[in-house]
């Protein structure tokens, strides 16, 4: 990549570990039931995994989501696999809902995660989005994001380092 001043940032960033949000377009409601949280967050997973992301972190609300997912050089650039994610789960609640073609996905916001300390806090707010939003108390609870898995399968000394971040002054896209 050449030294051009004006390229766009995404250009530079890969592979690496990112934060993505997206949301609904005019946030609708589109996975507001449990059984479409389920169906897009196996789309999210199966997606994720068919371009070589290794997701790390996930919440999946009713009218967004959220993840930290780490690429490599076969990955791609986020855009790439959302396009995939966003085109066949469109069709899919479309479908559910007798709509096709209306436009389910507004926009996503992705951040290249290039601090340990930016991608501690950035996957304790992930984990606990449910909490934020007032879905759950305790976001372990939340059966469609990562807290609960994270606590199974994190180390003690790990899981207790990501807690001890503040996630409050995290700069992402979340007015939904």
């Amino acid at each position: 990549m050449s030294s051009w001043p004006h390229a766009p940032a995404r250009w530079l960033m890969l592979p690496g570990l990112y934060i993505v949000t997206t949301g609904t377009f005019q946030k609708a409601p589109h996975l507001g039931t449990a059984e479409r949280r389920d169906y897009f967050m196996q789309s999210l997973f199966d997606v994720a995994a068919g371009f070589a992301w290794e997701l790390h972190a996930w919440a999946v609300l009713h009218n967004h989501y959220h993840y930290v997912a780490c690429s490599t050089e076969n990955s791609g650039p986020p855009k790439r696999m959302l396009g995939k994610l966003h085109m066949s789960t469109a069709k899919e609640l479309n479908r559910l809902d007798g709509t096709p073609g209306r436009k389910v996905w507004f926009q996503y916001w992705d951040t290249q995660i290039i601090e340990n300390r930016a991608y501690l806090a950035r996957l304790n707010y992930v984990h606990h989005n449910p909490v934020k939003h007032g879905l759950v108390a305790n976001a372990a609870d939340y059966r469609w994001c990562s807290a609960a898995w994270f606590a199974e399968n994190a180390t003690p000394a790990f899981r207790a380092t990501v807690e001890s971040f503040k996630s409050d002054q995290v700069n992402v896209p979340d007015e939904f």
